[in-house]
């Protein structure tokens, strides 16, 4: 499939700065109701599953979130409006200890956390056997959702129809050494101010889980992911756990027709690391020249967020062919 990746920034909003930080701010998306459900993991933890309800018959799209995100981010909440407008059901699934409920287990949600989208996907896939089910992971969730796909290969066919990363950190070493440099260190300490926070529940239950003092004086992601991340979840170290949780040496596994949208402008993941990744033939790049970090801002100030999902929608549907 050919897609036209023509998304046009508004002139007040045209820097891969302005999209990532204003979007999640300003940005105007339509209200849905969700229908929550709490799922049991195979582990005996549990998560927070959103359900925007449709006919029988239509299709589903899933959510997988970004960090420190939800189903109730900015993206999600516009995704949710053009789902209803069209008439499609979605399945928003919260990572462990996000969406507003705390997870039982001394663990958290990472990158590479491709086990964890398995059993998700196969639970929709027994839940709605006979409906077309296509699946998006937004930035962290873009990774972990690619790396799934990767590790399956044909097997996904059986669970997906279709698949789209959005803004996927794909190479995680490259994403982690791009954050450190210039003036974008200002992501790097944002991130890490969520992680700790987040990280706070699980110190109060868990004292001898980690060494914390390590934890919360961690000045980049490096230090964060050698004490908390990597050891938490089975890593001998961050750096591992970042080579371990990349899923740009599997996209050329890929089966299911993926969508792999970035934006050349976005602050957080380097656009090289895409460019040289391996892909399968059943990936179709989209590289916008603007957009941000999941920003995609349209329209007079403060702006719509419309594009991004009118666009993954489209694809799922097959109308951006040319």
């Amino acid at each position: 499939m050919k897609l036209s990746c023509d998304f046009q920034p508004p002139w007040w909003s045209r820097g891969g700065h302005q999209q990532t930080i204003w979007a999640p701010f300003f940005a105007r998306s339509g209200k849905v109701p969700l229908r929550r459900e709490i799922w049991t993991t195979p582990d005996h933890d549990q998560v927070a599953v959103d359900w925007i309800d449709a006919p029988p018959n239509a299709p589903v799209v899933i959510l997988f979130h970004g960090l420190g995100s939800s189903s109730r981010g900015h993206y999600a909440l516009a995704l949710a409006s053009a789902l209803r407008h069209r008439g499609w059901g979605g399945c928003f699934i919260n990572f462990r200890g996000c969406g507003g409920i705390d997870n039982r287990l001394p663990r958290s949600y990472h990158a590479g956390d491709s086990a964890e989208i398995a059993w998700m996907l196969e639970k929709v896939a027994k839940i709605l056997p006979d409906r077309h089910r296509y699946a998006v992971g937004v930035s962290l969730g873009g990774n972990a959702l690619l790396k799934y796909l990767g590790e399956q290969g044909g097997n996904a066919n059986a669970v997906l129809s279709k698949a789209a990363g959005v803004c996927a950190p794909i190479d995680l070493v490259a994403t982690a050494e791009f954050l450190q440099k210039g003036n974008i260190r200002f992501y790097n300490r944002y991130f890490l101010t969520n992680m700790k926070q987040s990280v706070r529940r699980l110190q109060r239950r868990y004292p001898e889980l980690a060494d914390w003092s390590q934890v919360f004086s961690a000045k980049n992601l490096y230090d964060f992911d050698e004490h908390f991340t990597a050891p938490v979840h089975g890593f001998a170290g961050a750096q591992s756990f970042w080579e371990e949780g990349s899923s740009a040496p599997l996209l050329r596994h890929i089966t299911v027709p993926t969508l792999l949208l970035n934006s050349a402008d976005d602050p957080i993941v380097p656009i090289a690391s895409v460019r040289s990744a391996l892909l399968s033939p059943a990936i179709t790049p989209c590289v916008t020249p603007h957009g941000g970090h999941v920003g995609f801002m349209s329209g007079p100030f403060p702006g719509r967020l419309d594009w991004l999902p009118h666009t993954l929608l489209d694809y799922f549907d097959g109308r951006n062919s040319a």
